[in-house]
């Protein structure tokens, strides 16, 4: 008999992802186990296993296809004795490229009998909107045209400025109140369609699809910066004692595979604060503050398709060539997007390192639901006092931004004050 493989839910907040890969062809065999595809959620990108054994009878679902709902059947197994040339893929209703919702304003006024809204062959129709540049629709509602009727030529089905320029004026006019006036007047989209946003096609350019993890980036970060007031503490730290620690234990180290960065050493440093400064290891919980008895702390890391955090566990607890070990392998996964969830969704406390690029200090966005994140610049020589006296010493600027609904200015302040003394006297690292 045969299987519908439909697509998985591969992390507790996925309700759709991007079939980004088949891993098998029609008429493959697999068994429970085998990987069968690649698929990008929300944030990363996963591969998907067999349950069943049997032969791949029909794909259902084309690589690259996106916005495929959790639970839909993206291939068919046959059983074992089960001829799959014979297996018919089940009836399923492909979505309708439906005149757009958006559009009823041209039956609205609805003046003389234009032409019947055509079905449009597959215009540029996603979702219940007309897909189409901010320039066009100017455009076309300067002439009159309307949009459902045009096929555009763009990426995927996009109308573009040269589709409306030689269009004819369809039966209704541009419609004033019901069409975006800014629209019209060339300004940006309205909030009706936060997609569109305007720009001067004039200039040669390329557009490029996001990721679905780019795009929960871009969701997340407007959520921190829309509704987490942050409060920014920076403070200049000494590196020097920390530079020959790290150099010290490394040598002792040789030969164990194992090679302590600086980063290793300030992500423990950060564990050790917020243990000893817990009114920053916190979550604002609308009613309620959730007091987190663990450092388990999120680091930021690049990766192709954007910034993903995989997490530290109980790191003030465990020792830096841990730290070292576990970190180098999840960025390494991490940037090939083969991260778990359980590996990167959760953590008390963010840290952002950006003193490989030579930036001296910068302000980070918090990480919510976590209330802290410690970004960190380059180590430089700087005119520093040393002993009373001016002299020239490795400083970095670190800057703690908090969730100022949980966490004070002046609790913010003694975590920065601790995290400080940690790194100019790294001795308490190694406890």
């Amino acid at each position: 008999m045969s299987i519908e493989i439909k697509m998985p839910a591969l992390s507790p907040t996925m309700e759709e992802g991007t079939l980004a890969k088949w891993l098998v062809k029609e008429g493959d065999t697999v068994k429970a186990g085998d990987l069968m595809a690649e698929i990008e959620t929300d944030k990363a990108t996963m591969e998907f296993e067999a349950v069943d054994e049997g032969t791949i009878a029909k794909i259902l679902v084309a690589e690259g296809t996106d916005g495929v709902k959790v639970g839909t059947a993206i291939a068919i197994l046959a059983g074992e004795g089960e001829d799959a040339s014979a297996v018919e893929a089940p009836k399923v209703e492909a979505p309708k490229a439906e005149a757009p919702k958006e559009e009823p304003k041209a039956a609205a006024p609805a003046p003389a009998p234009a032409e019947p809204a055509k079905p449009a062959p597959a215009p540029a129709a996603s979702g219940d909107r007309v897909k189409a540049s901010p320039l066009a629709r100017r455009i076309a509602a300067e002439k009159g045209v309307e949009l459902s009727a045009v096929q555009g030529s763009g990426p995927g089905g996009r109308i573009v400025k040269a589709d409306v320029e030689d269009a004819k004026p369809g039966a209704a006019p541009a419609p004033k109140a019901a069409e975006a006036p800014a629209a019209a007047a060339g300004a940006p989209a309205p909030a009706a369609a936060p997609a569109s946003v305007w720009y001067d096609e004039s200039i040669p350019h390329e557009e490029e699809k996001l990721s679905n993890i780019r795009k929960t980036i871009a969701r997340r970060l407007t959520e921190a910066k829309q509704t987490i007031p942050h409060i920014y503490l920076t403070v200049d730290v000494q590196l020097d004692a920390l530079l020959k620690l790290r150099g010290q234990l490394n040598k002792s180290l040789e030969g164990r595979g194992v090679k302590l960065s600086v980063n290793d050493m300030l992500i423990k440093a950060l564990a050790v604060a917020l243990m000893q400064v817990p009114k920053c290891n916190v979550t604002y919980a609308g009613d309620k503050l959730i007091k987190y008895s663990r450092t388990d702390i999120s680091v930021a890391v690049s990766t192709p398709t954007g910034l993903i955090t995989p997490i530290i566990r109980d790191a003030a607890n465990i020792g830096l060539a841990s730290i070292s070990t576990q970190m180098k392998e999840l960025a390494e996964r991490a940037k090939e997007g083969k991260l778990k969830p359980e590996e990167y969704q959760g953590g008390t406390a963010s840290i952002s390192n950006m003193g490989m690029y030579g930036i001296k200090q910068f302000d980070a966005v918090i990480n919510p639901p976590q209330a802290t994140i410690l970004a960190v610049g380059a180590g430089e020589k700087r005119p520093y006092i040393v002993d009373d006296a001016l002299g020239v010493a490795t400083v970095m600027s670190a800057t703690g931004s908090f969730d100022h609904r949980a966490v004070d200015g002046a609790d913010g302040a003694e975590l920065m004050k601790v995290f400080k003394a940690l790194v100019e006297s790294p001795f308490g690292l190694l406890a």
